[in-house]
């Protein structure tokens, strides 16, 4: 059966509970609408001892404005493909002890609401107590949290987050966290300073109140970008964020699709790198699109070793490349294509998608080679945040037969449009977090 996805309703309130007879965990205030009172089906117990939906039920899901559910769900299946083996690996051995997870408050939308956001995960197995904390970040934040406790058989628990009028963050934990692994779920998306702040002090309480060991995961990093000097004076601001990270006390760091390969030894500390392709991937399968149909397309040269590994997976489709010189930022002018798209259904892969300027170029420039349709896929969609409408508008515009993206940073309902589908990263995130906690292996999830 499909999963139907969460989506928020009205409310006054600006702190979640979650019931359980053993759980409980901990949420932010991030997102632009008041949350509801949630509580997890008593079959959740089930975590890892048998296949099992990984959906969070809530009374009132519905459809976006554009008719698609909130975050698709792949193939109709209650899990996707590649994470089926995956789960299975490590079936009876997995133990949520000493596991404590948190997130910052990193969605715009949630960090509207200001005061106490509380979301606690206790062990469903275990006396001991395993915490998911979320902050205000993000409004998917929330449904990856509902989600990742469901895939990890865990609820939700409590953590206190405020701001003071002059813009400073409070953060207190509500429960201790002495001895424990805790996991800190916190996008680096706009406003990125201020999200990166929140982060930081959440390592620094969870640090002072003796945690084991603190994991940042950030699904975006959003300093990637400036992962080199491309001019004179320039700072290498990857390197900067990266060493305040370490500095606040993280011991370890998981993020999913880096920028560049190469920020990760810009950390002193062991970096985890998620590719969310396998994601894409399956959603793709579930399209009636011939393997001989098919042509990857890199938007720019330097996305071409990403194309190629996304071309490699789909049958070993043939590769195209749209070359562009870029004449300042956020500026792109698309020259010419390398390779041969005429007649064929054009999928055009990058890690993220901007001001949208480089693909929608791009997807016009494959209509023109004779592309019969366009579809165009990301893990993380910045123009969410772009403060220019045509991000949005280009998209929309009618070049795309579909926009597949993944919820590693959260996207708003102004900025829905028809083509756009939404997918969830939720449980690869879960099993990568129990992955690390196991001391086993993260690179054979995608093997």
């Amino acid at each position: 059966m499909a999963t139907s996805l969460l989506q928020p309703s009205s409310s006054s309130s600006s702190t979640m509970t979650f019931s359980s007879s053993s759980s409980s965990l901990f949420t932010g205030s991030s997102h632009a609408h008041a949350l509801p009172t949630l509580s997890f089906v008593d079959n959740c117990r089930a975590r890892i001892l048998a296949p099992c939906s990984v959906k969070c039920d809530m009374s009132d899901s519905s459809n976006f404005p554009n008719g698609k559910p909130i975050i698709p769900v792949l193939n109709e299946r209650t899990l996707p493909k590649f994470l089926e083996s995956a789960r299975a690996e490590k079936t009876v051995s997995r133990n949520s002890n000493r596991l404590k997870l948190f997130s910052g408050t990193a969605n715009p939308v949630l960090s509207q609401r200001r005061g106490m956001h509380q979301f606690v995960v206790t062990n469903m197995t275990s006396a001991e107590k395993a915490y998911l904390l979320n902050s205000e970040s993000s409004s998917y934040l929330l449904y990856w949290l509902l989600e990742i406790a469901r895939y990890m058989g865990l609820e939700l628990g409590q953590i206190s987050i405020k701001r003071f009028a002059d813009g400073e963050i409070y953060v207190q934990l509500q429960e201790s966290v002495r001895g424990c692994n805790v996991y800190l779920i916190q996008p680096t998306c706009p406003p990125a300073n201020e999200n990166l702040m929140e982060l930081k002090i959440m390592i620094d309480a969870c640090r002072r109140a003796s945690a084991k060991n603190i994991t940042a995961v950030i699904p975006y990093f959003g300093y990637a970008r400036a992962d080199r000097k491309t001019q004179g004076r320039e700072s290498i601001a990857a390197k900067l964020v990266a060493n305040l990270i370490t500095k606040a006390g993280a011991d370890r760091v998981l993020a999913c699709d880096l920028h560049s390969g190469q920020s990760m030894g810009y950390f002193d500390i062991p970096v985890d790198h998620v590719h969310c392709q396998p994601v894409i991937l399956d959603y793709l399968a579930s399209k009636t699109i011939s393997s001989s149909d098919l042509v990857v397309v890199s938007p720019d040269v330097g996305g071409v070793a990403r194309a190629r590994a996304f071309a490699k997976k789909l049958s070993d489709a043939p590769l195209a490349i749209v070359d562009k010189r870029r004449h300042g930022h956020n500026v792109a002018e698309v020259m010419n294509l390398i390779g041969d798209v005429k007649g064929k259904v054009a999928v055009m892969v990058d890690d993220m998608i901007d001001t949208a300027g480089t693909i929608a170029k791009g997807a016009a420039l494959l209509h023109e080679e004779g592309a019969r349709e366009v579809y165009a896929c990301c893990t993380h969609a910045v123009f969410r945040y772009c403060l220019r409408p045509p991000a949005i508008e280009r998209l929309s515009s009618g070049l795309f037969q579909e926009v597949i993206i993944t919820n590693t940073i959260p996207v708003t309902e102004k900025n829905y449009f028809p083509q756009l589908t939404i997918l969830t990263v939720a449980n690869l995130l879960g099993e990568t977090i129990w992955r690390i906690h196991d001391d086993s292996s993260v690179s054979s999830i995608f093997q």
